[in-house]
């Protein structure tokens, strides 16, 4: 796993089990920048990878990692030669691509999201044994949206489209036209190990191939991808990643269609061949997401 990964997922583990020891962790995060078209650029720190759009107009940052990182964010951010951010738009709910919602709400900034963010931030989340707490009013969205919108700034037009989620029920894509860049969410992983498809958010598989086959047919061999987590990635490996996801569904479909339960799915071992890796979903969880969402 590479250094990136490895601490985007230790400390998002972290942050659920110790605030002390995430808030040292996080103390430890180096936020580092790639410019990837004139005036768009990504930052890689810890959580979701963070889009910027900067220019004449004004700044647009696509989502805002962890809360104690924002500090951190603003002055990686000013050394772009940015203004501060006056606009945030979140791809999806999880904290570690909203953390930094409050800090940026309370200095002015408007939050854009689909209307599914807000209704899952407005109130308590419950995933497992796990709860999370609603979040702040200065850290909701302001401005929602069923399908999507449109910003007109720094000279391009930036399009925020829900394709149908399916790592939850609120993905936001985030397509630069002109500089032909997109923000997945993590709608794509590009880290070791298999999708996250949080079905206690509303996740489907079916919905995130379906997503992801619409962003591939709107994009070319040009095309910038900046992935939920991970480095950046072209169209080819995006293509390789829903091939993947498509063979195993395939194979998940096969033994539900034989009247295996899902432990039994689960104890076959389906994707005992695919070579992903060690990350933060195991095969096994993926095979019983696949499964949830077939009975779904």
């Amino acid at each position: 796993m590479n250094r990136l990964a490895t601490v985007t997922l230790a400390v998002a583990a972290l942050a659920t089990a110790s605030p002390t020891i995430a808030q040292r962790s996080l103390d430890d995060v180096e936020i580092t920048t790639e410019e990837i078209a004139p005036g768009v650029a990504v930052l890689f720190g810890a959580g979701g990878n963070i889009g910027v759009s900067h220019g004449e107009d004004a700044t647009v940052i696509i989502d805002d990692q962890f809360a104690p990182l924002s500090g951190k964010i603003e002055a990686a951010i000013a050394a772009l030669g940015a203004t501060p951010v006056k606009y945030v738009v979140n791809t999806h709910w999880h904290g570690d691509h909203t953390g930094g919602n409050e800090h940026f709400g309370k200095t002015g900034a408007t939050i854009f999201a689909h209307d599914n963010v807000r209704v899952r931030m407005s109130s308590d989340q419950q995933r497992g044994s796990r709860t999370t707490p609603a979040s702040p009013k200065e850290a909701l969205p302001v401005v929602t949206y069923g399908q999507g919108m449109r910003f007109h700034l720094n000279g391009d037009t930036i399009n925020l489209m829900f394709l149908g989620g399916g790592h939850t029920d609120g993905d936001s894509v985030v397509i630069w036209e002109d500089k032909n860049v997109v923000h997945m969410g993590d709608l794509y992983f590009k880290i070791p190990g298999y999708p996250f498809i949080d079905i206690a958010s509303g996740g489907n598989v079916y919905a995130a191939m379906q997503s992801l086959d619409l962003v591939i047919a709107m994009t070319d061999d040009e095309t910038k991808i900046i992935p939920g987590h991970g480095p950046m990635s072209n169209k080819s490996e995006l293509i390789a990643y829903r091939a993947m996801i498509g063979e195993a569904v395939s194979r998940v479909e096969a033994l539900h269609k034989d009247g295996r339960s899902a432990e039994e799915a689960v104890a076959a071992k389906p994707l005992a061949d695919f070579d992903r890796g060690e990350g933060f979903i195991s095969a096994d969880a993926f095979v019983t997401a696949i499964w949830n969402s077939i009975e779904g």
